[in-house]
């Protein structure tokens, strides 16, 4: 059965989600300003407004997301050009929603109330076979994000151990990456459990699902593992966090759809 709204359809999701993205234009322009300027237009680019009877100056609404612009501009947080023209209403969505519509419906629920998602810190995670679309539901979810102004990280959970193992030439550089992991609204990550299983790699990976679990922080994931490999190939407490931040799996089967969309 549908989960739909009366009268809502995957097209209409889309109009909505290119009409968040045109308005995530018009402020990214705003930002682009110079630094004296603010985007908002409230204070003089301080970060400060000056209530001139005081004279106490209090923090301008701006001021939050310039620091945490600055904390996380130098994350992945772009979706890959492979999946930037992804929606709702074309292939290889469309193709998927005919054999799997109620993870569709799933994944639909959850980009409509992105927001609500992100601020209560509430993630979605995708389980399925090599080339079931994992990957395209997860950037739906991350392209919803940004396109809400929301701040993202993008990262395969191989490339993610890489940087990790780059930083911790002082235990400093490790804390700060983990800290600006931690500090945006979502953590996307790819082929969890494609990483060769060693106690190192089973440390980091809780690391980081454990700050976002504590900071309340959102997560999406996908893995190719079934659901009784997933404890003993991510270690058990990780899978725990994840169950509480993500909710149960979202699964995807099915032939390789690579293939079907593959020239001849």
């Amino acid at each position: 059965m549908s989960d739909e709204a009366p009268g809502e359809t995957p097209r209409a999701l889309d109009d909505e989600l290119r009409g968040l993205e045109d308005g995530r234009a018009q402020e990214l322009s705003l930002s682009a300003a110079p630094r004296s300027a603010c985007p908002l237009g409230i204070c003089d680019g301080s970060g400060f407004v000056i209530d001139e009877e005081s004279d106490v100056a209090a923090d301008c609404r701006c001021r939050a997301g310039r620091i945490a612009s600055a904390r996380t501009s130098t994350l992945e947080g772009r979706i890959p050009r492979r999946y930037q023209g992804v929606g709702f209403d074309r292939p290889p969505v469309s193709d998927i929603a005919r054999s799997a519509p109620d993870q569709i419906a799933s994944v639909r629920r959850y980009v409509r109330r992105i927001e609500e998602n992100l601020d209560r810190g509430r993630g979605l995670w995708l389980q399925g076979d090599v080339g079931t679309g994992k990957t395209t539901l997860a950037m739906l979810v991350s392209k919803a994000a940004l396109a809400a102004g929301r701040s993202v990280a993008i990262y395969s959970l191989p490339r993610l151990l890489n940087l990790l193992r780059e930083a911790m030439d002082s235990q400093e550089g490790k804390l700060d990456f983990l800290d600006r992991l931690t500090s945006i609204d979502l953590l996307h990550i790819d082929d969890l459990g494609a990483e060769y299983r060693t106690d190192w790699v089973l440390e980091q990976l809780y690391s980081i699902v454990n700050a976002r679990y504590e900071a309340q922080r959102a997560i999406v994931a996908t893995t190719n593992l079934m659901p009784d490999e997933l404890s003993e190939r991510l270690g058990a407490r990780t899978v725990s966090r994840l169950v509480e931040i993500c909710g149960d799996l979202i699964p995807l089967f099915g032939a390789d759809k690579r293939r079907e969309f593959r020239p001849a």
